[in-house]
């Protein structure tokens, strides 16, 4: 348990049996009246963000959360595999720890954060961006050059992407995973 004063930004708290972490945190300290601590907390599982308010001094309680390095094995169904890359321990996932935005980049041997809390994996973090080969795309046509245009285009997980007219098969491709968007070509 520790204090609302000392809350930081960063840190992960229990609030109303959910795991949160604290994005924004103020201290308001009015002319008269006792301390209140504002926060802008965000649901780990569910990405949910919730403002809260607190008496100075109320006591919350401290999560402690354990990112581990983990290596991306293979997909069986709806279950994913992963390794822990210091253990060699394995980890089955399902959908609830591994959502649908993370999964479309997902390639095999790629390396992840699994983040534990109590022993129990609660979440997967990929990296901001990714290098993806495309296996399928409508070919670019000569001359075919407008300013801004895009086709879709199917990448080696099988995310479907828009990028570029001037993009080929065979072409490999840097991907912001935040967004799902072509940044370059790679």
């Amino acid at each position: 348990m520790i204090s609302t004063n000392d809350m930081r930004p960063g840190q992960a708290i229990i609030f109303e049996g959910r795991i949160c972490m604290i994005v924004e945190y103020d201290r308001v300290k009015p002319g008269k009246g006792p301390t209140f601590v504002r926060v802008r907390l965000k649901d780990v599982n569910t990405g949910q963000m919730l403002d809260k308010t607190w008496r100075g001094e109320q006591k919350v309680e401290l999560a402690i959360l354990q990112p581990r390095p983990h290596q991306f094995l293979y997909r069986q169904g709806e279950t994913y595999h992963f390794m822990d890359t210091e253990s060699y321990d394995q980890v089955e996932l399902g959908p609830e720890q591994v959502p649908k935005e993370i999964a479309r980049f997902l390639r095999e041997n790629m390396e992840v954060q699994v983040t534990f809390h109590n022993g129990k994996a609660i979440k997967v973090e990929i990296p901001a961006f990714v290098t993806l080969k495309v296996i399928s795309t409508s070919p670019g046509l000569r001359g075919d050059t407008v300013s801004g245009a895009s086709k879709p285009a199917t990448v080696e997980t099988g995310a479907v992407i828009q990028v570029p007219l001037f993009v080929n098969e065979g072409d490999t491709l840097k991907v912001d995973t935040r967004t799902g968007t072509y940044v370059t070509r790679a």
